[in-house]
C-alpha cells in the first residue's frame, strides 16, 4: 500500500472516532451533568510506503484519547428537596459494589430505610464516607450551600463534594459516573457550592456539535473519495504497464 493509501485510511480511522464522539455528545444533550467530549489526536511519522518514486517521509494521524470538558452546565430549577447541583469544582461521592464512584448528577432519592441513594440504588456518602439517613416520615431535609444536610434546624450530615488536582485521570463508568484510579484519593471540597432544588444540565452545544458532526462527514467523504481515486490510478498503471510488456 502506498503513502496515500495510508495517510487517507488512518485519517478516515480517526474520522468515524470522532463521529460518534460527536454522535454521543448530541445524545447526551439532555443529560443531567454530562460532559462533553472531544478526541485527542496526534500526529506520527511511520515508514514510508515501498516505493521508490514516493514521499521518504509521511506523517498521518492516530486518535490515542478523549478529552472532557469538565465546565460546568447550566443549573435548572427542580423544586425538588432531594435534587441537588454543585457549582464550581467538585463531585458528589457515590458507594458502588467494587468501590467509590463520583458523579455530577445530583437526583437523588431515599429507599425504604431512608438512605440516600441514587435513581438506582447506590448509596450517596458523607464528607466522611458514611451513608446519609433520611426519617422518611419526617420534615424535608434543607441543605445549605456548603452542603450541610439539616432537618429541623438540625445538622444530621454533610454531602461529601470531592474533587481532584488532575480531571484527567478520572475514568468514564457510563451512567454519567467516574472513577478514580488505584492511588489517586481525592480531597474534600473545601468550601463546597450545593444548590438544593436544581440539577446541573449536560455542557453540550447541540448546534456546536450538529455543525462539527456535518463537517466530519464532509471530511470523510472527500478523504473517501480521494482513497477511490489513488486506488483508480494504481489500476490504471497497472493495466498500462501490463500493454507495455504483452
Amino acid at each position: 500500500m502506498d503513502s496515500s493509501m495510508m495517510i487517507g485510511l488512518s485519517r478516515q480511522m480517526t474520522l468515524r472516532r470522532s463521529m460518534d464522539i460527536a454522535a454521543n455528545n448530541i445524545a447526551n444533550a439532555n443529560t443531567t451533568g454530562f460532559k462533553v467530549e472531544q478526541p485527542l489526536l496526534e500526529d506520527t511519522a511511520p515508514r514510508a510506503a515501498e516505493t521508490t518514486d514516493g514521499a521518504d517521509d509521511i506523517s498521518y494521524v492516530q486518535d490515542w484519547g478523549v478529552m472532557r470538558d469538565f465546565r460546568d452546565g447550566a443549573l435548572e430549577r427542580t423544586e425538588r428537596p432531594l435534587d441537588f447541583a454543585i457549582e464550581g469544582e467538585g463531585f458528589f461521592t457515590v458507594e458502588n459494589e467494587d468501590g467509590l464512584l463520583y458523579t455530577r448528577d445530583g437526583r437523588f432519592t431515599t429507599d425504604a430505610q431512608g438512605q440516600l441513594s441514587t435513581a438506582d440504588g447506590k448509596a450517596v456518602l458523607d464528607e466522611g464516607g458514611a451513608p446519609i439517613f433520611l426519617d422518611v416520615y419526617g420534615s424535608e431535609p434543607v441543605v445549605t450551600r456548603q452542603g450541610a444536610v439539616t432537618v429541623d434546624g438540625v445538622e444530621i450530615a454533610r454531602l461529601g463534594v470531592a474533587r481532584f488536582e488532575d480531571l484527567s485521570v478520572l475514568e468514564k463508568t457510563g451512567e454519567g459516573r467516574f472513577r478514580a484510579p488505584d492511588g489517586i484519593l481525592p480531597q474534600q471540597a473545601e468550601i463546597p457550592s450545593v444548590r438544593q432544588g436544581f440539577t446541573e444540565a449536560s455542557n453540550v452545544n447541540s448546534i456546536l456539535e450538529m455543525t462539527n458532526l456535518m463537517e466530519i462527514s464532509r471530511s470523510y467523504q472527500s478523504v473517501s473519495k480521494m482513497i477511490e481515486d489513488a486506488s483508480e490510478l494504481h489500476r490504471q498503471a497497472i493495466r498500462r504497464l501490463g500493454d507495455v510488456n504483452a
